[in-house]
């Protein structure tokens, strides 16, 4: 049974590669169930959520939140991953830009924008991670998605460099965003330096560093930086009977006479939370009939199972 169940906020130091951030902690845990919402490439530093025990099935369902990222943008250098770990070279002379400047260019990348993949991604084309191809020196043409970026801010700019708070939704590239501020500068530019501040609720200023992990680990202190499943997920919650509850670790599958209570307006194709009478939320899903006001022909069986935790 594993020791810790829930989602634990870890700073991954710049140059540490994700999967190895994983397995580090999976060590000093001495539990296997270790996993994450939302990679950082290595170069990037800051918060990464962590999933423990039952939280690993849940990692689909955390990865929505808005983030906040600290980005530092060399202007007048391109890199052909556009980022520092790639190959840089010289682009165009950087102009004068008065503070004015920089807000109106930022301005114009505020709101829902739509990005093109970077070539250098996991994002797969034909069965394939582009960035397979792009080290093969093959292009390929990448898709696009729409990504909403919610503020832009200048916090300082020391030429070439320009420093800058970006809060956006999930998906949004950030090497992306600092080649296309470049190339509407007409300088061309890359991300030279990113860190992760926030991922919904969860800031970085209140993470803990491997170091810190491995000390609370062992005075046993660790499960107080822990949060449970419960206050994390923010579904609707629909509490069954517990005789009825604990068959669901069975594949028993609760109606609408089971349910004890629910929180929330639950409409048809929604996702809810599926808890016992004492609150443990045991599976995620989705509804198949409108539960805000059940009508006398309401079917029995009201959802199907998303994901089962237990």
């Amino acid at each position: 049974m594993d020791r810790y169940n829930g989602i634990l906020p870890v700073i991954k130091e710049r140059g540490l590669v994700s999967h190895d951030l994983i397995y580090r902690l999976r060590r000093i845990l001495g539990q296997q169930k270790v996993g994450h919402t939302g990679t950082l490439d290595p170069m990037a530093s800051g918060l990464l959520l962590i999933c423990l025990g039952r939280a690993t099935k849940l990692t689909q369902f955390l990865s929505d939140w808005d983030k906040w990222y600290r980005a530092e943008i060399t202007l007048g250098w391109v890199s052909d991953t556009l980022d520092a770990a790639g190959h840089i070279e010289k682009g165009g002379d950087v102009p004068v830009l008065t503070p004015d400047d920089l807000r109106t260019v930022l301005t114009r990348f505020t709101g829902s924008i739509t990005q093109t993949v970077p070539m250098y991604s996991a994002v797969k084309v034909d069965g394939r991670e582009l960035y397979k191809y792009a080290r093969q020196g093959q292009t390929m043409e990448t898709p696009s998605r729409r990504v909403e970026i919610k503020s832009l801010t200048v916090l300082s700019y020391d030429a070439p460099r320009l420093t800058i708070d970006i809060r956006c939704s999930k998906g949004t590239y950030i090497r992306t965003l600092a080649d296309d501020i470049g190339k509407e500068i007409g300088c061309g530019a890359h991300l030279s330096a990113l860190e992760r501040l926030a991922v919904g609720p969860f800031e970085a200023a209140r993470a803990l560093t491997l170091g810190d992990v491995d000390a609370h680990h062992r005075d046993g202190t660790l499960s107080t930086f822990v949060r449970t499943i419960e206050t994390v997920l923010e579904f609707p919650l629909v509490v069954i009977a517990d005789p009825v509850a604990a068959t669901i670790r069975n594949g028993g599958v609760p109606g609408v006479g089971d349910v004890v209570s629910r929180r929330g307006r639950i409409e048809t194709g929604q996702l809810f939370s599926l808890a016992d009478q004492r609150g443990e939320i045991l599976a995620i899903g989705r509804a198949t009939c409108d539960l805000a006001a059940p009508a006398a022909g309401t079917p029995n069986d009201f959802f199907s199972y998303v994901r089962v935790l237990v």
